[in-house]
């Protein structure tokens, strides 16, 4: 049992400050998620981290379910159920708070600046994420290329939907493979 309440602890531990940088969005937390989960605690391979983070994203729900599904592999239902309270309790009991605070203050000189500030945050922990994540699988360079590809159609048309670009991306992979590249 001591064993079992050590891993929930450890959970708790790395989701519950994650929880806090995940409120922009899960994708800043997937480096420092990998980073814990694979180089600290081998708890998941860096292909099983590949694998889940492949099952998170195609499952519905947000983007930070990832955590959920590797606890859920380290330690069962109950392990899930732990990084699920660990990984949304600190970030919704934060962003009750802030929102009254922050919707008071709409309008003022350091209001526009925080905001301006964390975009270029926001973005680098993004990047930091899809580094690590390409990194680990040891991608080739038709990865790297498909992924410059993807930001930068993203970057000029920012509402093109991405699921269009997944099934490009598999059509240019699959025929690429077919070729024998």
């Amino acid at each position: 049992m001591r064993d079992e309440e050590n891993i929930y602890l450890a959970l708790i531990t790395i989701l519950a400050p994650l929880s806090i940088a995940a409120i922009g969005g899960a994708t800043g937390i997937y480096a420092p998620l990998q980073y814990e989960t694979v180089v600290l605690r081998n708890w998941v391979t860096p292909r099983e981290f590949i694998d889940l983070f492949a099952v998170a994203r195609l499952s519905p729900g947000p983007g930070s379910m990832l955590a959920p599904v590797i606890a859920w592999k380290v330690a069962g239902v109950s392990g899930a159920i732990v990084a699920t309270i660990a990984l949304y309790l600190p970030s919704s009991i934060l962003c009750y708070f802030a929102a009254g605070v922050w919707n008071r203050h709409r309008g003022k000189p350091w209001h526009k600046a925080i905001e301006a500030g964390l975009t270029p945050v926001a973005a680098g922990l993004i990047f930091a994420g899809i580094l690590a994540l390409l990194q680990m699988e040891q991608s080739g360079w038709l990865s790297w290329i498909t992924v410059a590809l993807v930001a930068a159609l993203l970057f000029w048309k920012p509402k093109l939907h991405p699921l269009s670009l997944i099934g490009c991306g598999g059509l240019v992979f699959f025929v690429l493979h077919w070729f024998g590249f």
